[in-house]
């Protein structure tokens, strides 16, 4: 069975690092078009390199063209869908009926998949999409496990799923609070993430909120996988390249555990710890199995602590001496407990003792983000491994 991991790229350091921690597809945005404005995104130039890099290892990539269309953003799109169609782009992610229509009245051989923003619920809607040349499906984060199977058994389309990330405080893709707040229009990339917002009542000291806590499916993976889905798709376009390394290895080690049937409860208990460990805000499977209630939701204020747990990736293994060349990215030293994770490698603790800086001088903490650093170890590390803040032991969770 073929089950997509989906994976969040904002430039091309994501999306080359989703690729190596287990991603078999990314979606990306381009500099026009895309709801994730403030994120760095793509250049055409950009978009081609990045197609040809996944098409070399077997993989995918595509392209978010799903703002709601004013008629003055209509300009230049056709030619752009041409350009998508010449550069190879797997697909692309569209939530505006007059996009499906250019694609097909033009005869532009894109692929076309439903962005979330058209909250497909239900498979009348679904049958539509389906009748218009759409050939996937992504899901309203808001469908439940019963809307998923009704879609599946009527249509036969590609489902694509959220299965990790941020949730949006009303259905995706029909809320105005950005646009009325801020003037920012939220369905053409730039909300401004208004119901994160603290708001006082009555001029008092309290306080009130509307922000759902984030999505997690990690103990649902085998009900998507029986239900039909084939694309597990996981938000964070703006993340860091942390989160979408450890993220995406997660999914990528629970999907082929389940895939093959040698998962077991502390395996799950071990990478579902991992996943709330590295993001910083609690998270449900929210609707997938009933309607959320204040459980899911925040409303008297949330604590979201920067996580630090990311020290360092990997430039270089010097086999002769034994060394790792890592680029710090969070403070260390001497005498703190870290792992090393990555793809290819088994995870394994490692108490740092000696440090040495780029000269090869012993000194006492990486203090200064990105400085290139050295530490003696005997294990042979590869380009892109991560070392990290030693949490958790998976023999705990036996």
């Amino acid at each position: 069975m073929n089950i997509e991991l989906l994976s969040p790229a904002g430039d091309l350091e994501r999306l080359k690092l989703a690729f190596h921690y287990g991603a078999d597809a990314c979606y990306i945005g381009g500099k026009e078009y895309s709801l994730r404005a403030n994120a760095k995104n793509f250049s055409l130039d950009e978009i081609k390199e990045a197609v040809n890099y996944a098409h070399n290892l077997g993989k995918k990539v595509y392209v978010t063209v799903n703002i709601i269309f004013h008629n003055e953003n209509l300009d230049g799109v056709l030619k752009y869908l041409k350009d998508l169609a010449s550069i190879n782009v797997d697909a692309v992610i569209v939530s505006d009926l007059a996009i499906v229509n250019l694609i097909n009245e033009n005869n532009i051989p894109l692929e076309i998949h439903l962005s979330t923003q058209a909250s497909t619920l239900n498979s009348f809607a679904a049958t539509f999409w389906k009748n218009l040349n759409v050939k996937r499906i992504v899901l309203a984060r808001e469908a439940s496990k019963e809307d998923m199977i009704a879609i599946k058994n009527r249509t036969n389309l590609d489902l694509e799923v959220f299965i990790h990330g941020a949730m949006c405080t009303s259905f995706s893709g029909r809320c105005v609070l950005s646009n009325y707040a801020t003037n920012r229009d939220s369905n053409r990339g730039g909300c401004a993430q208004v119901c994160r917002w603290m708001f006082n009542i009555n001029g008092s000291d309290n306080t009130f909120m509307m922000m759902p806590k984030d999505l997690n499916m990690s103990n649902h993976i085998k009900e998507l996988i029986d239900l039909g889905a084939n694309s597990f798709k996981v938000e964070g376009r703006m993340r860091s390249i942390y989160y979408v390394a450890s993220i995406i290895m997660t999914y990528r080690k629970i999907i082929d555990k389940t895939l093959d049937g040698s998962i077991t409860d502390s395996d799950l208990k071990y990478y579902v710890s991992i996943l709330n460990r590295t993001a910083n805000r609690e998270s449900a499977p929210q609707f997938f199995l009933k309607l959320p209630t204040y459980k899911e939701q925040y409303f008297n204020g949330r604590e979201e602590l920067s996580n630090q747990d990311f020290l360092g990736i990997v430039k270089d293994y010097d086999e002769e001496n034994q060394m790792v060349i890592l680029e710090e990215r969070n403070f260390f030293q001497k005498g703190d407990v870290a792992e090393f994770i990555g793809p290819n490698l088994e995870t394994f603790t490692y108490e740092i003792n000696n440090i040495y800086d780029e000269e090869g001088n012993l000194i006492e903490a990486a203090r200064h983000p990105r400085m290139i650093v050295k530490l003696p170890i005997s294990v042979k590390l590869n380009k892109d491994d991560i070392m990290r803040i030693k949490v958790f032991d998976k023999k705990d969770f036996i």
